[in-house]
């Protein structure tokens, strides 16, 4: 290995040819580059996908009424109900369950409510929540708190606002905490504002919210018992999975539904969603691996098949080595050093010039959100990679380096 004159030979064996050299070289560079690329591609969309989870809990179930399909008890299908305050005391009791947030919303799901500040104004989601959303739904709290026990126990006319809401209707520099807003027509007193963990298209929308005590709420815009929605999570000895379906049938015996009614709830359980999303990106990352992988053996193929060429041309300089004692490991070990040699030297350039390339697209889409975010390869894929090519180089240089070693140096002696 530390031979100088079997690297000077090696060096003199691949100039010698330099386009040939450069042009098997690529084909490696070419395979390893477009491999680390396309991890570094599916890895950012990944992140882009998962940014708009930011901060959720990945064990939650999200429970709202719709139109019963199935008669039951004297009702016929199609009938309309609301869950109640009394549900959230129900789904409080089951032991499965950790956290309980009931929630409603002025104008339903994503609707938008005139909400003044002096003379300013704005169009805004206004939410009533308990204080256990911050389990399921994390905020980032940049000033002042959420609303807690004690403003759901007494009703508190509070809010908390979110950071485009605060930009929107107070002054720049102004500090909100303390300071009133009206929403339809009813002032509440700003106890916090907040910001999120993620990133997404979603984030500067929910970055438009406003919540404030559920039974303000529900006192204040006349919903009486009435609850939009559930969110509930899991104890972490339990999986949510498991309890959706009992969440569902305590609902239905409670509101006398068909406990076969497939459409009476509709329903979205966040684990399964996560666990579905993880299933793609594996499946996109055994895809990524198979392509690379492939383009990487091409340019392997390539390798062995000019170090073929090369053994061809030296037969007569191989005869010679062997007439002058050289043995067959002698042989073999030359020609695989100058194929791990080759591949090594493009392979690794293929690996820097990728790395190189996500590195600026990651600096040139920083902060940017979307679908596509921090393109990235982490340092045991880059290990992987160069063992693969360790290996890759070995295996290109075993069949010419054997064609080698059986070369008699009789016949390699009179070969031209």
């Amino acid at each position: 290995m530390f031979d100088r004159d079997k690297w000077q030979e090696i060096s003199e064996a691949l100039s010698k040819n330099k386009l040939r050299t450069f042009l098997t070289a690529f084909g490696v560079f070419w395979g390893i580059f477009m491999l680390v690329i396309m991890l570094g591609s599916g890895k950012g969309l990944e992140n882009g996908v998962k940014s708009d989870f930011g901060g959720f809990a990945n064990n939650a179930l999200y429970v709202w009424t719709q139109r019963t399909t199935k008669a039951y008890k004297g009702f016929k299908p199609g009938r309309a109900f609301n869950l109640t305050n009394a549900d959230i005391t129900a789904l409080q009791n089951m032991p499965e369950l950790d956290a309980v947030a009931p929630r409603c919303q002025l104008g339903n799901y994503g609707g938008t409510n005139n909400v003044l500040r002096g003379l300013r104004k704005g169009n805004y989601q206004v939410m009533g929540d308990y204080p256990e959303l911050m389990k399921i739904q994390p905020k980032k709290m940049t000033l002042g708190r959420f609303v807690n026990q004690l403003d759901l126990k007494e009703k508190r006319k509070v809010a908390v606002i979110g950071a485009r809401v605060r930009d929107e209707l107070f002054p720049y520099g102004e500090d909100p905490i303390g300071k009133y807003i009206s929403i339809n027509g009813i002032y509440f007193k700003v106890i916090g504002v907040f910001d999120v963990f993620f990133s997404g298209n979603n984030s500067q929308e929910e970055l438009k919210g406003i919540f404030i005590p559920f039974s303000t709420f529900q006192n204040a815009f006349n919903w009486g018992n009435i609850v939009g929605w559930f969110s509930v999570t899991a104890k972490p000895q339990y999986s949510i999975v498991d309890v959706e379906p009992k969440v569902i049938q305590l609902l239905k015996s409670r509101h006398s539904i068909a406990p076969d009614d497939p459409r009476a709830f509709g329903f979205w359980n966040e684990a399964k969603g996560f666990s579905e999303m993880n299933s793609l990106f594996m499946g996109i990352n055994v895809l990524i691996w198979v392509v690379g992988i492939g383009t990487l053996l091409a340019g392997i193929i390539g390798v062995s098949n000019i170090m073929l060429v090369v053994v061809k041309e030296r037969t007569k300089e191989i005869g010679i080595r062997k007439a002058l004692g050289a043995t067959p490991f002698n042989i073999i070990s030359q020609i695989m050093t100058e194929a791990v040699i080759l591949t090594s030297i493009a392979g690794y350039l293929g690996l820097v010039a990728s790395v190189l390339i996500l590195e600026a697209i990651n600096k040139a889409m920083k902060g940017s959100g979307g679908m596509f975010q921090n393109p990235e390869v982490n340092f045991n894929v880059a290990i992987t990679a160069i063992i693969v090519l360790t290996f890759a180089g070995m295996i290109a240089g075993l069949i010419p380096a054997r064609k080698a070693a059986t070369i008699s140096p009789v016949e390699a002696l009179r070969y031209e």
